[in-house]
């Protein structure tokens, strides 16, 4: 690795950990269009890394300090666990045959989607 390749993920890396601390977001919506653009890798390699970089901070340090304060319904986030760990199973395998020109494409678009309802509902 470059230098300014290990600069760049140091500063993906704080930039994604404090919004997601902050706000509950950083691995998609933050470090994959990071590791697109500024550091030239493909729309998979960006979403395995942003896979594979969350594992670790999200299921211990975010979510200890949330439990801390009472702010996990257990519960709900089981169920959605489990969900979720199916749903990933697949979505990853279907991302995977995408072409990566329309997979950045939807990637963009559930992005802007998203953003439109945050900016417009009260």
């Amino acid at each position: 690795m470059t230098l300014t390749t290990i600069i760049g993920l140091i500063c993906i890396g704080l930039l994604a950990g404090v919004l997601s601390g902050l706000v509950g977001v950083g691995g998609g919506i933050i470090m994959v269009p990071m590791f697109v653009f500024f550091l030239g890798l493909t729309q998979h390699n960006a979403q395995g890394m942003s896979l594979a970089v969350m594992l670790p901070p999200v299921t211990f340090f975010a979510v200890y300090n949330y439990h801390q304060s009472g702010e996990i319904n257990w519960k709900m986030a089981l169920v959605v666990s489990v969900l979720f760990f199916i749903g990933g199973f697949i979505g990853s395998k279907i991302a995977l045959q995408i072409d990566q020109r329309i997979l950045k494409k939807i990637f963009g678009i559930m992005m802007l989607i998203v953003a439109l309802k945050l900016i417009f509902t009260k």
